[in-house]
This record gives C-alpha cells, structure tokens and sequence, in this order.
C-alpha cells in the first residue's frame, strides 16, 4: 500500500507503550509513516521511532517487572516534585545514544508546556532527550525542567495531542493516537500499588507507594487525586482537538488500559495497541483487514 501517515502520539503515562503497537501494526499493513509529533510519552515513543531505536526500546521495556520500574524511581526531597526523572534516560542512553532531532531520519517535534508563560514550547531541533524530559515532567510528580528562561513541565497539560505540530504534506493521512479511549469495563489488570506485597519492599518505598497510588483524600493519596482531576481535563482537551482537527483515523486506547506507572506491562499494552489499530482500520474502511 505504502500509504503516506503523518502520526500524532499523546500522553498517558505507561498507556503510551500501546503507540509502540500502534506503530507496529501501521507498518504491518503498508503505511509509511512520513513525521511524528508526539506529547508525553507520545514525545518519548514518537522521538525513539523517528530516530530508528524503536526496536531497541521495545526489547528492553518489556523485560520489566514492577520492581525494575520502582527501581528507576529516582526518589527526590525537593519541594518541586517526588521524582527528578533522571534515572530511566540514563539506563537509555546507554544503548540510545542521544541525537538532534533535526537530524533524525523522520520529522518529529515533542511537545512540552511553559509554565510560567501558558503556553507550548515545541522542540524540533536539539537534543531529543532534552525534549523528551520536558515533555513528560508530570506537575507534583516529575521535577519541572529549567530551560532558557522559563520552566517546562508535560506537554500534555496544554496540548496532550499535538496535531498542528505535525508535519503533514500534501497526500498523508492524518492518524492521531488518542489514549483517552472509553473506558474497557472489562478490563481485569494488576496494579503497581501490589509492589507493597513484594518481599523486602522497605517502608519508605511502601509510604510513596501509597502517596503515589491511594485515592483516598483522607490518606496521603495526593498524587491519585490530582491524577484523576488532571485526566478529565486532558480528556476534554483531547476530544476537542480531534473535533477541531478531524484526522482521517482517530485509533483510541481505553483510559483505564493502564495506571501511570505500568511499563512492566509493556506486551500486554503493545498487544491493545495493535488490536486497537486494527479496530480503527476497519472502521475507516480504508483497508480490510481480515
């Protein structure tokens, strides 16, 4: 088919590692994806494909159990956030080696967002890591990022899916990713918060994980609460752009595939994504996939 795509990916934490199935499947089915412009983890998956290291990212993310994701849990004192961020970008850039993202092989841009200003800070030149850890540093969770004169924190606060960044030519077909889906009722998933049952989890990991994970707001579940309040204003967000924008396929992962933090499922959210893909290309009847 080799049919031209200009793929937009967006945030949502670990839901995000089903854009690694999305991307699979696109390609399976013969369409050449021509630019990326992603926000989040959109930034991270989007960044990694446009560079030619998607592979490698995807054989190691799913090796992960929970405690290898704790385990890149940089924990921080500062008052600006619980984790710095830094930990997971080291361990990959010793096997991804950092590149300008005006030299990567497929236009991309990330998304981040300029607290102090409101407003977006696209990257589309420069390092990629640098872009990526900006585009992902969740307020209250992930320190902010100092750059130039301003602070950044995660794209997806303003524009969770950047599709006017996108480059898009004469003839692509506009595919935008969204993980804020309808719910899966029946979705039956683990949660991270099961790491407090794990043998010689010590109590200060046991406390943050229930700072991070309890949803009680009589408890120290802060994090869980401003989660919850923070995605239904991304969703909306994200509804309306797609409104305003229309893309040709519109491939949506149920919101509660997965919690923030579960990268250790990373086949299983690679699977949804493929099936979601192929979902969406028979409702557009643009191919038939059976």
């Amino acid at each position: 088919m080799n049919r031209p795509v200009a793929l937009v990916l967006s945030s949502g934490g670990s839901r995000g590692l089903a854009q690694i199935g999305v991307i699979s499947e696109l390609e399976r089915h013969g369409f050449n994806i021509t630019s990326v412009a992603g926000s989040s983890i959109g930034s991270v998956i989007g960044g990694l494909y446009a560079m030619g290291k998607l592979d490698e990212y995807t054989q190691w993310v799913s090796t992960f159990n929970m405690r290898d994701v704790w385990g890149f849990m940089d924990f921080t004192l500062t008052k600006h956030g619980l984790l710095k961020g830094e930990r997971v970008f080291d361990k990959m850039k010793t096997f991804i080696p950092d590149m300008n993202i005006e030299d990567m092989p497929v236009p991309f841009s990330a998304v981040a967002t300029d607290i102090i200003n409101e407003k977006e800070v696209v990257f589309n030149r420069g390092s990629f890591y640098q872009a990526a850890r900006a585009s992902v540093a969740i307020p209250a969770l992930f320190t902010p990022v100092k750059f130039e004169d301003t602070i950044l924190v995660d794209g997806g606060i303003l524009n969770p899916m950047p599709i006017e960044h996108v480059v898009r030519k004469d003839g692509d077909l506009l595919v935008v990713v969204n993980l804020y889906g309808k719910k899966n009722s029946n979705a039956t998933k683990e949660s991270i918060e099961q790491v407090e049952n794990t043998d010689n989890v010590n109590g200060l990991i046991k406390t943050l994980t229930t700072l991070i994970t309890n949803g009680d707001k009589h408890s120290l579940g802060y994090y869980s609460l401003l989660s919850k309040t923070s995605s239904a204003m991304i969703h909306r967000i994200a509804e309306l752009s797609i409104e305003k924008h229309r893309p040709d396929i519109v491939i949506s992962i149920p919101y509660d595939s997965a919690n923030t933090f579960d990268f250790y499922r990373a086949n299983e959210l690679i699977e949804i994504g493929k099936e979601a893909t192929r979902k969406a290309l028979t409702e557009s009847k643009i191919i038939n996939t059976n």
